[in-house]
């Protein structure tokens, strides 16, 4: 392989891992399991593997690509987990949020720098909206949740879904 080449590679793995890294940041700040070096690690494992197959393999750089989403979704699918007390699955966003930092590494490792970036920006905008003051004034439920004492979790965010408890009596429809 070129210098060239090389430099180019180089160049969207470094794009890709500082993107991811952002994405991470964002997870390690509101107290997630995966933080900025695991986003930062899959953005660059995903922009390296998918930069190599586009240069030196581009007829099949689609298949590269397939193998890393494939790859990526079963690491998200253990992000994913319930817990027994709170009866909650929790997870879900952080593995949905890796899942889309491998596909900002896939775009910046292909070349797409600018589609890259502007990618990284929705993800973060997607994952901050919630938290804007006018979300919380259009948000009724959030206010009603916080107001009804227990039962919710900030810390597990508005897309956690309650879970039947194992020794709950079964319910007429069973």
């Amino acid at each position: 392989m070129e210098l060239g080449t090389e430099l180019t590679l180089i160049g969207r793995i470094a794009l890709g891992t500082f993107l991811g890294y952002l994405i991470g940041f964002e997870r390690e700040l509101r107290g997630k399991p995966a933080g900025e070096r695991t986003f930062g690690l899959l953005a660059l494992g995903a922009a390296g593997v998918t930069g190599l197959g586009v240069l030196a393999f581009p007829a099949s750089a689609e298949k590269v690509i397939a193998g890393v989403i494939t790859g990526v979704g079963f690491l998200g699918a253990g992000l994913i987990f319930r817990e027994r007390g709170a009866g909650q699955v929790l997870g879900l966003t952080t593995a949905a949020s890796s899942w889309a930092a491998a596909a900002v590494g896939i775009l910046a490792g292909a070349g797409a720098y600018w589609a890259s970036i502007a990618s990284c920006a929705i993800v973060l905008l997607i994952l901050e909206v919630n938290r804007l003051p006018l979300y919380r004034k259009l948000d009724p439920s959030k206010v009603r949740r916080d107001k009804a004492g227990g039962g919710y979790d900030p810390r597990a965010g508005p897309t956690t879904f309650p879970t039947i408890p194992e020794d709950a009596p079964p319910s007429e429809g069973d």
